[in-house]
């Protein structure tokens, strides 16, 4: 008598092995949360208006310094000067205002009353695609939210507006860990739970962006604490690093190049004439494959002066002469 279709089942050992990876994955992501949810704050930034109301902007932030400095998001504080943060553990201080650059989408506050340890600052430039990470944010409400997944980019420049301008956040990470707004200015950690980028989250986008912690950012934080701001030049391009074909690493000696997406209206960049679907070579008569590559040559000191571009379009090679403008 026919007992009916025979059902397969995973064999015994492959459903453990299964369900050991995944074991480790999650155990991998609770040690993470554990030791940076300590770290990271909920923020609100508040100031009274003329008409009695008052401008609030709110995400978290992650102290980084023994005497109570958070990294943060510019937009998250976007000029507000004093606020208020609260930690895991339910203590509450308030902070002000220490410095914001745009650029960069980061900001430094400062905690006025009693803040816990500092995290443990990691190196972004040490990432690879398909690595995992792990986003801790503090909403107000929704302390420890945690979210975790891979690198899916590197290098990349995303457009933004603030209020009617139009800017270029260089460098960012890109994850397909989920991020919310009230995630703005929470830390991204890789596996042994150092920060290694702030997070992002802007608005329209739908990814999971973090501005990464390396040299160059290292530099924006020290401006922030020493003058509150950072000269910024300003070159007004949104570009994607792209390795290069064989023909092109043959007549240029370069690997990788800077894929040009988009140009912002009034410019230098348009001024000089660079074009979408351009690729970037040189800048500075140096070579270019990353975001970074190309925003740690845009400090106060390229402001006003010529910055040459060397760049490939349709097989020629140009070479095209900007005149970055500084950073408003």
């Amino acid at each position: 008598m026919s007992t009916g279709p025979e059902l397969a089942f995973p064999e015994d050992g492959m459903q453990q092995d299964d369900e050991e990876v995944l074991d480790t994955y999650s155990q991998t992501v609770i040690r993470v949360a554990d030791s940076v949810t300590p770290h990271v704050a909920a923020i609100e930034m508040t100031s009274a208006r003329r008409n009695g109301q008052l401008r609030v902007g709110s995400g978290s932030a992650v102290v980084f310094t023994a005497d109570g400095y958070m990294l943060t998001n510019a937009h998250v504080v976007a000029g507000i000067q004093s606020g208020r943060a609260v930690f895991a553990n339910g203590k509450q201080s308030d902070v002000e205002l220490v410095g914001a650059d745009p650029l960069s989408d980061l900001a430094v506050v400062r905690g006025l009353g009693s803040t816990p340890a500092p995290a443990t600052l990691g190196n972004a430039d040490s990432l690879r695609v398909g690595q995992l990470v792990i986003a801790v944010g503090n909403p107000l409400g929704l302390a420890g939210s945690v979210t975790a997944g891979v690198v899916s980019g590197l290098g990349r420049s995303i457009p933004v507006r603030a209020g009617e301008h139009r800017r270029v956040i260089e460098d960012v990470i890109q994850t397909d860990a989920a991020l919310n707004p009230g995630n703005s200015g929470g830390a991204l950690a890789d596996t042994r739970g150092r920060i290694v980028g702030i997070n992002t989250a802007v608005a329209g986008l739908g990814l999971g962006l973090a501005v990464p912690i390396n040299r160059t950012t290292q530099r924006i934080i020290a401006s922030l604490l020493k003058d509150g701001r950072v000269r910024r030049a300003y070159l007004g391009l949104v570009s994607t690093p792209i390795p290069l074909d064989a023909s092109s690493v043959v007549r240029t000696g370069q690997k990788e190049g800077l894929r040009v997406v988009e140009v912002i209206a009034g410019s230098p960049a348009e001024k000089c004439g660079l074009e979408p679907g351009d690729l970037v070579l040189k800048a500075q008569g140096r070579a270019v494959s990353s975001a970074e590559s190309l925003q740690k040559l845009l400090f106060a000191e390229a402001i006003g002066e010529p910055f040459p571009l060397t760049v490939l379009r349709e097989g020629r090679i140009l070479n095209l002469d900007a005149v970055p403008e500084e950073m408003g």
